[in-house]
């Protein structure tokens, strides 16, 4: 138990380890670039894609029971339940990966904001 988390009173202190990983899962994708690109696809497709919901619905959907179920049978994350069943090295290049990935996301972010201030103005 980290400082922080025994600062909380009990009955918030479960809330938060209950829906913790939950609500930055769920917030994960409502990024700025992530709000430009939905415009843009929404405003060139209008609902000309909706039959793709029906297609990664139950996909997405399955992805996201089988991380918590392994999340919650393991009691690990996901680099130290990688860790553990591949090599060191497939370990710290999907970690670099992801760092790159996000290095590009917060880039993308950036400029959803910059060119939405320049429509403001």
């Amino acid at each position: 138990m980290t400082r922080k988390s025994a600062a909380l009173p009990n009955g918030l202190r479960r809330i938060v380890r209950a829906l913790g990983p939950g609500l930055i899962t769920g917030a994960a994708d409502d990024d700025p670039s992530g709000i430009a690109t939905y415009s843009q696809a929404g405003a060139q497709f209008s609902y000309g894609l909706a039959w793709t919901l029906f297609l990664t619905l139950p996909f997405m959907a399955a992805i996201q029971i089988i991380s918590a179920f392994i999340g919650w049978q393991s009691r690990r994350g996901l680099t130290a339940n990688i860790a553990r069943h591949l090599p060191k090295s497939v370990m710290l290049s999907l970690v670099a990966l992801l760092a790159i990935a996000n290095t590009i996301n917060i880039a993308a972010d950036l400029a959803a904001m910059a060119d939405s201030l320049r429509f403001a103005w």
